[in-house]
């Protein structure tokens, strides 16, 4: 089937006690015990399973072509669980422009863990081929990266761990399943911030875990979902589900727009660099026309005049808000630089814009006055 039939009908049920075509929300924390100790529909406290969690795992797994789907509360909370599955001495290999909290948890959690981590340029696979260790457990993947916008090649980054016994975890938010399947590149896990364009409406938190093989690997991240309790609750898996439905719709008006909006800003004057791979001239246009169906919402940019003259263009613009996250109706627009702090690898002058489903005329009308201002 066609993903826009999957992300209509997996997981989705006629209930069948009330006949309802809505998945009803299941919020109780506990379920009765039969007499022989079983459980009915095999549920027996929220933490561990809940009906509305099973119904959005489901459909994770039809959407990425996985065996096994785990849905988390956040999606920092998904990817803590891979390396939590991991032990002391492993070691990880990370991109160079992960997104930030990524590596923030590499470094100022797990490294007191006894976890070893490295960073690389992933657009270098020489130097992925270098970095990699006997130890080497998990390569970390991002594509396209937060907020860089770099390009990298999944199924030869999958190769490359493959090589030394790693596994290849492939963070698939920004370019979601519509876009691009890793799990058909050779990835062996996909994370999903499901916050962003699963959702899509910025109205709920969560993060989930997609695996190619249901294997001793997951059953360990299992464990963190399910001792740990790092689960979304019954509302939010909801609401998640009901945004899937829409999903490959909302993505082909997303690309479609910030294709536009890319290609007015990469010949303005007052803009230094646009950084969007369906850019003939973006270094990764042709891995992401190979890998991608379409090249994202996702674009950022740089501001000729440095972060002074950046900042000031985010207050003059009034369809774009100034906000944290990505993925929703609204277009946002963020100055990441001042968001990561000291350790980031965003030059003070770059915007990171998420471009939503308003009128592709109405959002450039807005950046041409707020930039001729």
């Amino acid at each position: 089937m066609r993903i826009e039939t999957v992300a209509v009908h997996a997981g989705h049920e006629v209930d069948p006690g009330t006949g309802a075509l809505t998945t009803p929300i299941h919020l109780s924390s506990t379920f009765e015990r039969e007499m022989d100790g079983s459980y009915r529909a095999g549920h027996q406290y929220a933490r561990t399973s809940n009906p509305n969690r099973e119904s959005l795992e489901r459909s994770l797994v039809a959407l990425e072509g996985g065996s096994a789907a785990l849905a988390y509360a956040s999606g920092s909370g998904a990817t803590m669980a891979v390396f939590q599955a991991l032990a002391p001495g492993d070691h990880v290999l990370a991109p160079d422009d992960a997104y930030f909290g990524t590596l923030r948890q590499l470094r100022e959690i797990f490294a007191r863990w006894g976890l070893d981590a490295g960073v690389v340029d992933m657009s270098n696979l020489d130097a992925v081929e270098r970095a990699l260790r006997p130890n080497t457990k998990v390569v970390w993947v991002e594509t396209p990266s937060n907020p860089l916008v770099r390009v990298v090649d999944v199924a030869r980054l999958a190769e490359l761990a493959h090589s030394v016994g790693a596994r290849c975890v492939v963070d698939n938010t920004w370019a979601t399943p519509v876009l691009q399947r890793p799990l058909d590149l050779g990835a062996d896990v996909v994370m999903h911030s499901t916050t962003k364009y699963l959702g899509g409406h910025s109205d709920l938190l969560g993060g989930a875990l997609i695996a190619r093989h249901d294997d001793e690997f997951v059953e360990r991240v299992r464990l963190t979902q399910r001792l740990a309790g790092v689960v979304p609750s019954p509302f939010d898996c909801w609401l998640l589900l009901r945004g899937i439905r829409t999903l490959p719709w909302r993505m082909r008006a997303h690309c479609a727009n910030a294709a536009a909006v890319a290609g007015y800003l990469s010949t303005h004057p007052s803009i230094d660099a646009v950084h969007y791979p369906g850019l003939p001239t973006h270094p990764g246009h042709d891995i992401a026309a190979r890998q991608m169906s379409d090249f994202g919402g996702m674009l950022s940019i740089q501001v000729r005049g440095g972060e002074s003259a950046a900042l000031q263009f985010t207050h003059r613009l009034k369809l774009f808000t100034r906000a944290t996250s990505l993925g929703g109706t609204e277009s946002l627009i963020e100055h990441r630089a001042s968001v990561e702090g000291a350790a980031t690898l965003a030059p003070p002058n770059l915007l990171r814009v998420s471009v939503g489903l308003e009128h592709p005329d109405d959002l450039i009308a807005d950046l041409e006055q707020a930039l001729a201002q």
